[in-house]
């Protein structure tokens, strides 16, 4: 990999988990629910931009270094599977049992179905 686009992948990261910061923090302060509504909208607008992504790489549209620096940098510095996956953890710990299940198995079912759809809609141009 060139060292330029070794930086750009690198910038993009920080830019993604920057604008992770900005959107949790926004629906803390506006939406003040227990479950961590933050980290679900991340993820399931996150597997979609990355499917959108993907589907645009595969038709030839994004070349495999806008991919890389789009894709691997913005939106794995946006997306947190980590967080979501302490998030879950916490929320059984505290027997929130039915926050645990929709943090846990309802983000990835919905982050997968809208993966597959922004897959869907990139492939399409």
């Amino acid at each position: 990999m060139n060292p330029l686009l070794f930086l750009a992948i690198s910038v993009a990261g920080g830019v993604g988990a920057a604008l992770r910061l900005a959107v949790d923090g926004i629906l803390r302060a506006r939406i003040r629910i227990a479950y961590p509504l933050g980290t679900t909208v991340i993820n399931v607008t996150g597997s979609l931009v990355l499917g959108f992504l993907v589907g645009l790489a595969l038709t030839g549209v994004l070349s495999t270094e806008w991919r890389l620096i789009l894709g691997t940098g913005l939106m794995g510095g946006y997306t947190t599977f980590s967080t979501a996956s302490v998030e879950t953890v916490r929320l059984l710990q505290s027997r929130r049992f039915a926050a645990a299940l929709g943090t846990g198995l309802g983000m990835l079912v919905i982050s997968v179905l809208a993966a597959s759809l922004g897959l869907w809609v990139g492939s399409r141009f």
